[in-house]
């Protein structure tokens, strides 16, 4: 039978689970700055760019990069030491922001700039709506996962089709899925760390804590690329 906290262990459970909360949402913010940063810096360096964008071999290896840094850190975190979980995070947001340089050459700056505070008030609110609503999420979540493997099935599929409807209607399910997701993986990401929130517990918290930042982090990144999409269509 489960022990009933006392007041005492469970308002320290609550103080340890807010300092995680705290550092999940600073990593993921340094992590878009890092991004951010790194997308407008080669952005303005035109040799860069024609090196990255002019070879579908650079392109694709940067992607299969990223690929394999996600999946390291999902699969292997608990195996390699923090400071390296965070070094790749690190390269990650790098590379991802080579690779999303190019939206500072394909949008105007103010729908960049738009597209961008409404992402963060949109993942701001279904944040608060993960933390805050009591219903267990979980069947959402695996509904929205699914969903999602339709979305990538669906936009692979119009590659090759290129049909406007279906675009459009990719682009506005993609939103609803990731603002789903984010209220979703708020709520996991905190009953994970409230169940590691103890001193005992301390490194694998970190550890999950920056795994949880980088959950957010693809939440963000997908959100916005959507709503930048819906943005650029009103100019």
């Amino acid at each position: 039978m489960k022990r009933e906290l006392t007041y005492t262990e469970a308002q320290s459970q609550e103080m340890a689970l807010s300092a995680l909360m705290s550092k999940v949402y600073l990593w993921m913010t340094m992590a878009l700055a890092i991004t951010g940063l790194t997308a407008f810096y080669v952005s303005q360096n035109l040799n860069i760019v024609a090196a990255v964008f002019s070879s579908k071999l650079t392109i694709w290896g940067l992607v299969i990069a990223e690929l394999a840094i996600v999946w390291g850190l999902s699969s292997r975190i608990m195996r390699m030491s923090f400071a390296t979980a965070g070094i790749l995070f690190g390269i990650y947001s790098i590379l991802n922001g080579v690779l999303l340089s190019s939206i500072f050459l394909l949008y105007h700056m103010d729908v960049i700039t738009q597209a961008f505070i409404a992402t963060a008030g949109t993942f701001g609110a279904m944040t608060l709506v993960g933390t805050f609503v009591k219903r267990d999420l979980s069947a959402i979540g695996r509904f929205l996962f699914m969903a999602l493997i339709g979305l990538i099935v669906a936009t692979v599929i119009n590659i090759f089709w290129t049909n406007n409807t279906l675009y459009w209607a990719i682009t506005y399910l993609g939103v609803l899925i990731f603002c789903g997701l984010t209220a979703y993986d708020t709520q996991k990401i905190r009953a994970i760390m409230l169940a590691s929130s103890s001193p005992e517990n301390y490194e694998v918290g970190m550890k999950l804590a920056l795994l949880g930042s980088l959950t957010l982090y693809l939440d963000f990144i997908n959100l916005f690329l959507y709503l930048l999409r819906i943005f650029d269509s009103k100019k």
